[in-house]
């Protein structure tokens, strides 16, 4: 399995947080004729800048875009990415915890 730098993880995160606030907008603007649904895509992005170098990864700007006019907004959707967003934030946050005790356990040696 590919080791998953600090870096990635951080702005994996970044992505995922911005990814909340632009679907709990979504959320709150259901029922506003014309809105248009805010949409954060960073997978890609990110995953193409884990082949390059450390600065490729800190260089990926995750950005809230607009859905196409008249694109209808699906709440059971907007629901169920919450969601997904959320297990993805936490398991994460687990990940980032995990790697941030074993480098201190390295640092601390046998104490």
């Amino acid at each position: 399995m590919e080791s998953i730098s600090a870096a990635m993880l951080l702005k994996a995160l970044d992505g995922l947080s911005l990814r909340a606030s632009a679907t709990a907008e979504n959320i709150a603007n259901s029922g506003t004729p014309g809105y248009r649904p805010a949409r954060v895509e960073f997978e890609q992005l990110l995953a193409s800048a884990s082949h390059g170098s450390k600065g490729s990864v800190e260089a990926v700007r995750p950005a809230i875009t607009r859905g196409p006019d008249g694109e209808p907004l699906r709440l059971d959707m907007e629901l169920a990415t919450a969601s997904t967003t959320a297990m993805r934030y936490a398991a994460l946050i687990e990940l980032l915890g995990r790697q941030i005790h074993i480098q201190s356990l390295s640092v601390q040696g046998n104490r």
